[in-house]
């Protein structure tokens, strides 16, 4: 499975940085090509010309090699990757890869990879269960990175725990499997709304909800985890994507998103309708700041929104999939099962705002899905990321 596949392989400092010279044979005989990208640090444990003599290809550690303007490129390496593997992955690294910290050729390049990345983490155990670094390695798991777990036993230190680099042959069983399994979503095309909409009434007011996004954009990342292609329409929030395969369109206003959703639906295999779009806008917002002083009450006179979901039940064609949500405070299996109908809907997720730990701002929910058969699955309260997955899994299932 890994032969022709392009491996670049990161090194960092670590005394299991012995290891990767097994890691490089292996991976060689096994028909990959592997580029090495060591850190400074690296180059303390295990040298060069060792790698370059496993790998065949000269090591890169540097930005530029030589100082005469050839320079080695991140974002080259990044596009010519089938997959990039961090072995072992220091606490440094760890750290600097979770917060986006680029300052050597290592977290360039993982910043710049479109591929799936593998980061094998090696340290003692006391720095492994550290709760930074443990965040640190919860983040980059949400980010979309495959974490291989260090064992357990015996460490530099001489203390036993957890926090030893995993051995070479179950690193590459692990890429093995990883190219053996065709991803559920590979190559399907995906629409997320998500976040708010803003509705002006002047130049400095709106009107609005309480959605952060934190809901779409754990879907975005979940989809593309599996191979899919994401087109995500996002509202005004504070949030940002981390996965390249994400393709983001900015909107304000729930007529932006309409526009931007049917003209983006034809070309897509799912649809799914995340974003919290206000039902009604002021019929005639003010051009300039509007002044208490100028009048004691204000009137707003709202007409409806075009309806994004409807409309879109009404574009669908056969083999493309709409996935709606439904906020409910009454009747909620009820009124969730109406909007499926009515607005020719797959799959509809309904959440209660009676619910505990489930809707806006927070980063848990507690959902039911509900499909045109009929089908009621409820799960418990999980982080949002878990719960996107939840969702993702049943699309896979109904594509």
């Amino acid at each position: 499975m890994l032969k022709g596949k392009n491996i670049i392989l990161g090194i960092t400092g670590s005394i299991a940085a012995y290891k990767a010279a097994y890691l490089i044979r292996a991976l060689v005989k096994k028909g990959a090509e592997v580029q090495v990208v060591i850190t400074p640090a690296g180059k303390e444990f295990i040298t060069p010309l060792t790698l370059s003599t496993l790998s065949r290809k000269p090591v890169i550690s540097e930005f530029f090699s030589n100082r005469d303007g050839t320079w080695n490129s991140h974002v080259d390496l990044g596009l010519w990757a089938d997959a990039m593997l961090v072995a072992p992955a220091s606490v440094s690294t760890i750290g600097k890869m979770a917060n986006g910290i680029a300052d050597n050729m290592l977290i360039t390049t993982y910043l710049s990879c479109k591929a799936p990345v593998f980061v094998a983490p090696a340290m003692d155990l006391d720095m492994f269960a550290h709760p930074a670094t443990q965040q640190n390695i919860e983040r980059l798991r949400a980010f979309g990175n495959h974490i291989i777990e260090p064992g357990v036993g015996e460490l530099a230190s001489e203390l036993i725990g957890k926090g030893r680099m995993e051995e070479p042959e179950v690193i590459v069983k692990v890429l093995e499997d990883f190219f053996s399994v065709k991803q559920p979503l590979e190559k399907k095309r995906i629409l997320i709304t998500a976040g708010p909409t803003y509705e002006k009434i002047d130049p400095v007011r709106f009107i609005g909800n309480y959605s952060s996004g934190k809901m779409g954009f754990a879907l975005a990342e979940a989809c593309t985890r599996q191979g899919a292609e994401v087109t995500l329409v996002a509202g005004p929030v504070a949030m940002s994507v981390t996965h390249p395969f994400i393709r983001r369109i900015d909107v304000e206003s729930a007529e932006e998103m309409f526009q931007v959703a049917t003209r983006q639906f034809p070309g897509m295999d799912a649809a799914i309708l995340c974003a919290a779009v206000a039902d009604y806008r002021p019929s005639q917002p003010s051009g300039e700041k509007i002044k208490r002083e100028q009048q004691e009450e204000m009137l707003l006179k709202l007409v409806p929104n075009p309806d994004i979901a409807a409309s879109l039940g009404a574009l669908k064609q056969p083999g493309q999939l709409l996935v709606g949500f439904a906020l409910e405070t009454n009747n909620e299996l009820e009124n969730a099962r109406g909007k499926l109908q009515r607005k020719n809907l797959d799959l509809i997720v309904l959440n209660s705002l009676r619910e505990e730990g489930a809707g806006f701002q927070g980063d848990t929910n507690k959902i039911t899905l509900i499909d045109k058969e009929g089908n009621v699955t409820a799960f418990p309260l999980k982080n949002k990321q878990e719960v996107a997955g939840d969702i993702i899994n049943k699309l896979a299932t109904l594509l």
